[in-house]
């Protein structure tokens, strides 16, 4: 009976020394706040890598569009001036063209003759229009000035070509007086040319007075030829 007090006296003990021997279990509860600020935290820093990834592409898309803004307008540009280049020549060769066309038209309107008092052969031709004077007149007429503005044009196409101009006067008045008459109506034609920009150095000038009438008769028709101013063309 003894022993088995004993017994269970040691078992009690036992019991009890290890039930003290076992620390408690310690639970730490975590705060509601800092689990929101830290969670907070996470979204701001997330929501800014997600910014600046967004910044980033738009800068990337936007030089993008930039820069084949620019190699299309580059491009727009060459071939704007590629086409202007080639428009300039096209209009070079037309130029070019039209001169030459000009130039065989004047060599065959050409009409060699032989005029007293001038060594040579000079030549005649249509392209430029002999003008008339009013009765013992000098003075350039407005018609008359429109035929010498294309007289002056024709001289212009053709720098090389040298002219005479000849004044004529009708049969009344004296020889003397003609002849100086005639010199002040040659004298005003290469002044008024002058004055349009032909060079002074290319016209000569010389009066018939009288002594070379287009038409011979004796009345007002025939006296209104013969008041004149024509040209020859002493070089080309």
């Amino acid at each position: 009976m003894l022993k088995k007090s004993f017994v269970a006296l040691s078992l009690i003990l036992c019991l009890g020394l290890i039930v003290s021997g076992c620390p408690k279990k310690t639970i730490v509860k975590e705060e509601p706040s800092v689990k929101k600020a830290d969670e907070s935290a996470a979204e701001k820093e997330k929501a800014a890598r997600l910014e600046a990834e967004r910044k980033e592409r738009e800068a990337r898309e936007r030089e993008a569009r930039e820069r084949e803004a620019r190699e299309r307008e580059a491009r727009e540009r060459e071939a704007r001036e590629r086409e202007a280049r080639e428009k300039d020549l096209a209009k070079l060769k037309e130029e070019a063209k039209k001169r030459q066309q000009e130039q065989k038209d004047f060599e065959r309107s050409l009409v060699a003759k032989k005029t007293p008092g001038i060594e040579g052969e000079v030549f005649e031709t249509k392209m430029l229009k002999r003008i008339h004077f009013d009765f013992d007149k000098y003075n350039i007429r407005p018609d008359d000035a429109e035929i010498l503005k294309q007289n002056a044009a024709v001289l212009k196409k053709f720098p090389t070509v040298k002219i005479q101009i000849e004044g004529h006067c009708d049969e009344r008045g004296t020889s003397e007086y003609n002849l100086a008459l005639g010199e002040r109506r040659a004298s005003s034609v290469k002044r008024y040319l002058v004055s349009l920009g032909v060079d002074e150095k290319r016209i000569s000038t010389i009066s018939y007075g009288e002594e070379r009438p287009l038409d011979p008769n004796q009345n007002e028709e025939a006296w209104t030829k013969n008041r004149r101013a024509e040209f020859i063309i002493l070089s080309k």
